[in-house]
């Protein structure tokens, strides 16, 4: 089984994050980046049924240079191969430009199943892995925490507040997968060593097929308009029981119309 799993370079959350003033899309410059790591997951349940399946993985990846880091990372971790999309033009591209990019980048490829994560830690929006579904003209299957493939099938377990889902969808298909589906593994020392022998290609738009001007902050659908920085926390108020806190308490949260 050949499975392509959608990984996305992220800025470090441990980090201070912000916006470039030129443009308002996430400045990339001024911070470390990494592998999401709601994407480790993916990565991981793809390892694990290409292992059951001797199978083959192949992280894809769109982004500037360092976005081959987070490829790179899937890498030691254990996927076989790795493809990454960079092109200058790709800067400032929304969910649905990115979508176009991963979808052309994808056919090229030979695969049976797509596995993604949740959504990415920076943006948080979810919603390439249904646009890529739909570019494709595939099934989806979303928010897996359990996966089996079954009979050419695609077989997850959806956990909600009050039920449980099991949903199935034929190959190939799109998958998104939780946090709770697994336990990414940590790169050993000969996964790291053999990663630097492993295939990473780097793709450019013309590779896919693709103009600058479907592509960028030109063609986005949606944009940031503005960004503030958040205003500093202040101190809080104390409320004192004196036999009346009750009151005072109301008091309030229905100056704050809370209550």
């Amino acid at each position: 089984m050949n499975i392509v799993v959608c990984v996305k370079y992220v800025p470090d959350a441990q980090a201070d994050r912000t916006f470039s003033p030129d443009d308002n899309t996430t400045d990339r410059e001024n911070v470390d980046g990494l592998l999401s790591e709601l994407d480790e997951y993916p990565v991981e349940e793809a390892l694990k049924l290409a292992d059951a399946t001797d199978g083959k993985v192949i992280v894809l990846t769109v982004g500037p240079e360092d976005a081959t880091d987070a490829a790179r990372k899937a890498l030691q971790m254990g996927a076989h191969e790795a493809v990454h999309v960079q092109d200058d033009a790709i800067h400032g591209s929304d969910a649905l430009a990115t979508s176009k990019v991963l979808a052309a980048a994808i056919a090229k490829l030979e695969y049976d199943l797509i596995l993604t994560g949740m959504a990415s830690t920076d943006g948080s929006m979810g919603v390439v892995p249904a646009m890529l579904a739909e570019r494709l003209g595939l099934p989806q299957i979303t928010l897996a925490s359990e996966l089996t493939i079954e009979g050419g099938k695609a077989v997850i377990r959806r956990d909600n507040d009050a039920s449980t889902e099991i949903i199935e969808a034929s190959l190939p298909a799109v998958v998104s997968v939780t946090d709770q589906i697994n336990e990414p593994r940590y790169p050993s020392f000969k996964g790291i060593m053999a990663a630097k022998k492993k295939p990473l290609q780097t793709w450019s738009l013309e590779d896919l097929g693709l103009s600058a001007d479907e592509v960028g902050s030109a063609a986005a659908w949606t944009t940031v308009t503005s960004v503030a920085e958040r205003p500093a926390r202040t101190a809080g108020q104390v409320v004192t029981d004196e036999g009346d806190g009750g009151a005072k308490l109301v008091e309030f949260l229905a100056g704050a119309k809370l209550v």
